[in-house]
């Protein structure tokens, strides 16, 4: 047992290494590729350090790089994340930090076009898509994830709602010191990336899910060990059609442990009748996953 657990936790800081390998890629590829060539200010940390960069460039006499700043803004938000949340997260927000750091000094800027929207678009998408694959595999970006993850546990609300309205701040603050014209492209970014990242990331997407059963003393305990949701049993239901007594099962569960629930499934009662309505919204406590 203990070579088995040694195992998956190697196997476990492997895939997470190459995540975060790819992650840090991805987002220098969208800094220096579109963002940077048209003048898109980031959101987050990125954003931030493109604005003081862009201060220091003009005021200060001085260059200083956008990577070197963005790591610097990045301690507090590791100890945010260590009171916070775990060590385990601070471990990987410091891995996933130093890898994009050093990618976005390691690519170098290139201008593939000089259209803002195009820019804007395309950099938004690969900027959300490669935020949403690392926190999906448990990964924390550094950024203001720390920030917004302690955000999303104490309001529910989505991962990038809660992004775009921290990240809007910032891009008014870069319009106003430096033109609105590319604010507004910033913004457009921004909101791509924020829906991108929810495409990805599912862990706080709710569903409701109604399980209509002839094996409740099957599926409930099944259903219960693994998920570990409250459910709301009403019996004594019958099928319209031959008059057969049903269980309903009615659950709330998240997208992402609707795999676990259609294995569970599949294997205690493969006949039953299951449906899923999304977009529900939840007025009383319901228990967020964990990131990691």
């Amino acid at each position: 047992m203990f070579q088995a657990k040694q195992e998956k936790f190697w196997q476990d800081l492997v895939t997470k290494v190459t995540i975060a390998l790819i992650y840090a890629f991805l987002y220098s590829i969208a800094l220096n590729f579109f963002w940077q060539p048209g003048h898109i200010y980031a959101g987050g940390l990125t954003g931030i350090a493109q604005i003081l960069s862009t201060l220091f460039d003009r005021t200060g006499g001085f260059t200083l790089s956008i990577s070197v700043i963005y790591y610097l803004l990045n301690v507090p938000m590791f100890i945010l994340a260590w009171v916070k949340i775990n060590k385990k997260f601070v471990f990987f927000t410091v891995i996933s930090v130093t890898f994009a750091s050093f990618a976005i000094s390691m690519v170098p800027t290139v201008s593939l076009t000089n259209d803002p929207i195009i820019c804007a678009i395309f950099g938004g998408v690969i900027n959300g898509f490669s935020l949403g694959l690392a926190l999906k595999y448990g990964i924390a970006t550094g950024g203001m994830d720390a920030l917004i993850i302690t955000l999303r546990q104490h309001t529910g609300r989505s991962v990038g709602a809660i992004s775009m309205g921290i990240n809007g701040l910032i891009i008014l603050t870069a319009g106003y010191l430096f033109g609105w014209p590319y604010a507004f492209y910033s913004l457009l970014a921004i909101f791509v990336s924020g829906k991108v990242t929810d495409l990805v990331y599912v862990k706080h997407q709710k569903v409701q899910v109604m399980v209509i059963t002839q094996q409740p003393n099957h599926v409930i305990p099944e259903l219960q060990k693994v998920l570990k949701r409250g459910i709301t049993v009403i019996p004594q239901g019958y099928g319209a059609y031959d008059y057969r007594a049903q269980t309903i099962l009615i659950t709330v569960i998240t997208i992402y442990e609707m795999e676990l629930l259609a294995k569970i499934m599949k294997e205690v009662d493969p006949k039953a009748f299951v449906s899923v309505s999304q977009d529900i919204k939840i007025l009383s406590h319901f228990e967020e996953l964990d990131i990691l």
